[in-house]
């Protein structure tokens, strides 16, 4: 989420904000707060911003959500902490809102208020089985090797030989690869070390990554998607099942043609040299498999499998299934299918939607708090 509720600062005077959450959308909304007012044509005094942010620590996804063995991509945790040593930002860690302050309480004291506490609830495959143990989400076991403090140290055993990772996003892709790499390469890492030695046991060998249309609209981006082919003991491989790896969707997701850009063109070419590959007898194995949905988890106590079924694309762009199914023997499954905002207490949120209900930013929704004439609020 990333509205606003604003009240119009007095006439020469300082503009105070409050930005809740301090992932990279909220220390971003400060950093432009800052260069903003020093060089607008207005009666704004200057500008103090106080980032309110449940955990003690910073950075949201930047430090709980990336792969920890790119240090490259984390380096963006430099330049937000350059905004935070800024003398007109304060951060306020600890502080949940809704717990120990509300909306009421913040547009007392401040001329505006940011909520920037973006997507924390993963959406779900929505097929049986899926509440089985060994169903997660991608997310979860993120926070798990990434030490967020809301991660059970126990969540993960990874005594299971064949994983599937359902997605095709570059958060599916840290997943495979930190399954797939040595728990060595990682020890150089921030990982904390009980999650090494969980690594460093598990009995991982076959993963696959599955996407329920082809590669010219996965979200990989080149980078994230090279990274797992350079895994020294690790095949990665293409499941052709008589489809061209490299053949573009004739349809878009809005039913429109896919204009292959550059990162498309690049992924492609990728995973072409994959699948022309023949396994190199490696420790693990990564399998790319596009046009494949998963229809059912199966097993009684827990995970033993996933039925999963080819896709194709009507002339309208509709994506359905073929009928044409198979089971993978897998013991986890790991969903990454997107995320979805929760509601904050006090503010206004469309849950059809899953945001706030904003025009241009500023909230609007029937919860609003009212404002005497004499001022302009917007709850």
């Amino acid at each position: 989420m990333g509205a606003t509720g604003v009240r119009e600062p007095a006439p020469a005077a300082g503009l105070r904000v409050a930005v809740v959450g301090s992932g990279p959308a909220g220390l971003y909304t400060a950093e432009a707060l800052l260069k903003q007012v020093a060089a607008a044509d207005c009666p704004v005094h200057g500008v103090a911003v106080d980032v309110i942010e449940r955990l003690p620590t910073p950075y949201g996804l930047v430090r709980y959500g990336v792969a920890p063995d790119h240090p490259s991509i984390r380096s963006i945790a430099d330049h937000l902490r350059q905004v935070l040593e800024d003398p007109r930002v304060r951060f306020l860690g600890g502080l949940a809102f809704g717990r120990d302050l509300d909306r009421e309480l913040l547009l007392r004291c401040y001329d505006a208020v940011v909520y920037a506490t973006g997507a924390a609830r993963d959406r779900r495959l929505d097929v049986p089985g899926e509440d089985l143990p060994g169903s997660a989400a991608a997310a979860e076991f993120v926070r798990w090797y990434c030490g967020h403090p809301d991660a059970a140290p126990e969540g993960f055993t990874l005594d299971a030989e064949s994983v599937a990772v359902v997605g095709s996003g570059n958060v599916a892709l840290d997943v495979a690869r930190v399954l797939a790499e040595p728990a060595s390469a990682l020890r150089t890492t921030d990982v904390p070390e009980r999650v090494l030695a969980v690594l460093a046991a598990s009995r991982v060998r076959e993963i696959h990554v599955l996407g329920r249309r082809g590669p010219a609209l996965a979200r990989f981006t080149t980078r994230e998607l090279r990274a797992v082919g350079e895994l020294p003991a690790t095949d990665v491989l293409v499941d052709r099942a008589g489809q061209d790896p490299g053949a573009l969707d004739p349809a878009g997701g809005n039913g429109g043609p896919v204009r292959p850009d550059r990162r498309v063109r690049e992924n492609l070419a990728v995973l072409a040299d994959w699948a022309a590959r023949p396994p190199r007898g490696r420790p693990r194995r990564v399998t790319f498999r596009f046009w494949t949905r998963p229809v059912e988890i199966t097993g009684r106590d827990r995970v033993r499998g996933l039925v999963v079924e080819r896709t194709r694309l009507e002339e309208s762009g509709r994506l359905v299934g073929t009928g044409e199914r198979s089971t993978l023997p897998v013991q986890l499954v790991l969903r990454s299918v997107g995320y979805r905002s929760v509601p904050l207490p006090g503010v206004p949120f469309d849950e059809m939607r899953a945001v706030v209900p904003n025009v241009e930013g500023r909230v609007r929704g029937r919860t609003a708090l009212r404002a005497p004439a004499s001022t302009s609020r917007a709850g």
